[in-house]
């Protein structure tokens, strides 16, 4: 997971409050864009651009690895958001 989130989800890990205000997030028009505002707001500027920017540079990072990278197709691409909010509820 990014630093970034990761700093995001020990901080809603460690605050019930904040954590409630990232769970909410989930029930606007448009989740990711609150979720950003949140983050915002907390100091760690996000946009939904990056969350989705964040899954794709890993996933290009091992397929152009300094070792030949993966020589096999990627079967998925990591959704970020989702596995934060799957971190977040496995506290």
């Amino acid at each position: 997971m990014n630093e970034k989130l990761v700093k995001i989800l020990e901080a809603a890990r460690n605050n019930p409050k904040v954590k409630e205000k990232f769970l909410e997030t989930r029930n606007a028009e448009d989740p990711m864009e609150e979720f950003c505002k949140v983050a915002t707001d907390m100091g760690y500027e996000m946009t939904v651009g990056e969350l989705f920017a964040i899954g794709e540079e890993y996933s290009s990072n091992l397929l152009k690895s300094c070792n030949g990278g993966a020589v096999y197709p990627m079967d998925e691409w990591s959704d970020w958001y989702e596995d934060f909010f799957i971190s977040l509820n496995f506290n």
